[in-house]
């Protein structure tokens, strides 16, 4: 017979006091997962994710430019194509952005697999960092594959001048689609929401933004609805940043993103908390 006594039971099979967390502080190792499978998961078809929005917008700049800038059109003391590039290349990271982050946990709820993402050891912020870190992420690689097509084409100029500006609206942009798209996610019950979402918010946001023109020539009623647009602020911040010109104060851009955001963070910090549409 075994001589060693009888341990307690319960210090036996339960290492733990019931609801004493296991992992105590970044479960760093969780959060790496979380970001590769979802960078993976646009990766694999990236023609479609990352390609085909930069051969998109190289139709935007072929069709506007053939349009209105074959006459010498200048605007803001620069030429019409140079002016509208640096615009398309934002609007085609925060569209990304948006894009990505609204597709993981809608997909999730229709499917029925949602539990894949909230039965891992991940904390909520966690859990959004991964998120919204691959939604970036995705923004970025579109944002280089874009700029790259434009170094090689003809008669436009996308020479960096202030990368600190590029830098910060391209991050600032993209993070705002991303909460958008993730409070998208946990509100949509079905495709059709977050196509709306994106044919009657993001959209009309993105092309009455200043992308193809300069706010400078609307009229003060339009103007002012104009600087209530927060993408008008992300487009004319990375503008500065190729031509060094800009038809708005870049201090009140970057500050008021940064706050736009925090408040984002906030409201899909609190709904993916409580469990909103996804655990109720």
């Amino acid at each position: 017979m075994n001589d060693q006594p009888i341990n307690d039971p319960q210090a036996l099979w339960v290492r733990f006091a019931p609801g004493k967390p296991v992992l105590e502080g970044v479960n760093w190792g969780g959060l790496k997962t979380l970001y590769i499978k979802e960078v993976r998961r646009f990766f694999k078809v990236q023609m479609q994710t990352v390609w085909a929005p930069a051969i998109t917008t190289l139709l935007y700049l072929a069709i506007f430019t053939v349009a209105l800038g074959r006459a010498g059109h200048m605007v803001m003391g620069v030429p019409f194509a140079n002016f509208i590039a640096p615009g398309l290349i934002v609007m085609a990271m925060m569209q990304n952005a948006f894009a990505n982050a609204s597709f993981s946990l809608l997909v999730g709820k229709i499917q029925g697999n949602i539990v894949d993402y909230l039965m891992p050891p991940l904390s909520t912020g966690e859990l959004m960092a991964g998120l919204i870190g691959a939604a970036v992420t995705r923004a970025f690689l579109v944002g280089f594959a874009v700029w790259l097509a434009m170094l090689l084409w003809p008669g436009v100029s996308v020479d960096i001048r202030r990368p600190e500006l590029v830098f910060w609206f391209a991050l600032m942009g993209s993070l705002l689609l991303a909460f958008l798209g993730l409070l998208t996610s946990l509100w949509a019950d079905k495709f059709d929401h977050a196509a709306a979402v994106t044919n009657f918010v993001v959209t009309p946001l993105s092309l009455l933004s200043g992308t193809f023109y300069s706010v400078k020539q609307l009229a003060p009623t339009f103007r002012a609805v104009s600087h209530a647009n927060p993408f008008f602020y992300v487009i004319s911040g990375f503008r500065a940043g190729f031509l060094g010109i800009s038809d708005s104060p870049l201090a009140i851009g970057a500050g008021g993103l940064l706050v736009l955001n925090i408040i984002l963070w906030g409201v899909c910090y609190s709904l993916l908390k409580s469990g909103w549409k996804i655990k109720n």
